[in-house]
């Protein structure tokens, strides 16, 4: 896959995929071949269910949206919904994908990393998105996705006001997992994925599955519970528990 990326660093390995957003001479910003990129990592990772590490090239994130592009764009291309498409494809991969967030992640870029089942950022990282002074709005996700992250009071201040959360402020309000410094973000990132990659890949998917639906059901919890209870990785890791457990004693 990587070598037909020109937008994208691609390292594939037996449990995931890292993802390096490299567009340097644009911050990173996010173009139509990055987002047709970004497709083809989600029909890799549809195909392939393997867990996900987006991060940014050069100390960003990604800086937003491509400006030239978004200034073309109409009505059509809003109705298409050409970022909240992918962004939401992301949001529903199978298994946990983490943002590492080393610089500026605004706009389009801060509406990626928010469809990211976490974020870990470095010192340096600013979320922000400032579309209404482009005289649009955050249509790919952030007016209502930011809200279930930090809580309203917190998405109006960066939406309706143009707050920018430094790393700080992320953390307080719980839209990122810690701080880390710049040289060790990428290692933390990737603990914490070691950390996921050891528990059963079907249980991560399927409680991914019922933590994402909305309104979920007492009866979702049982259905998935049911597929895992027949599932030979449960009675493998209960034994192994169960028999530490004894060795212990």
């Amino acid at each position: 896959m990587s070598a037909s990326c020109t937008t994208l660093l691609v390292e594939e390995h037996a449990d995931r995929l890292v993802v390096t957003l490299r567009r340097p001479e644009a911050r990173n910003a996010i173009d139509a071949r990055m987002i047709a990129e970004l497709h083809d990592v989600c029909a890799e990772l549809e195909r392939d269910p393997r867990l996900l590490l987006l991060t940014g090239h050069g100390g960003v994130f990604a800086g937003g949206a491509d400006i030239a592009e978004l200034r073309a764009r109409r009505r059509e291309d809003a109705l298409h919904g050409i970022n909240s498409r992918l962004f939401e494809r992301v949001r529903r991969l199978p298994l946990p994908t983490v943002a590492a967030v080393p610089g500026w992640a605004l706009g389009g870029g801060a509406e990626l990393a928010y469809a990211c089942d976490l974020r870990i950022a470095g010192p340096d990282a600013v979320f922000g998105n400032p579309e209404p002074g482009l005289g649009i709005l955050a249509a790919a996700g952030a007016c209502w996705r930011l809200r279930e992250l930090v809580g309203e009071s917190v998405a109006k201040q960066v939406l309706l006001a143009g707050r920018r959360l430094d790393a700080g402020a992320a953390l307080r309000c719980g839209l990122v997992l810690d701080v880390v410094p710049a040289d060790r973000l990428l290692g933390e990132a990737h603990a914490l994925l070691d950390r996921m990659a050891r528990s059963s890949a079907l249980a991560l998917r399927l409680t991914k599955l019922v933590t994402d639906s909305a309104g979920a059901h007492p009866v979702a919890d049982d259905l998935a519970q049911a597929v895992l209870f027949e599932a030979p990785d449960k009675e493998e890791r209960m034994t192994r528990f169960l028999e530490k457990k004894g060795d212990r004693t």
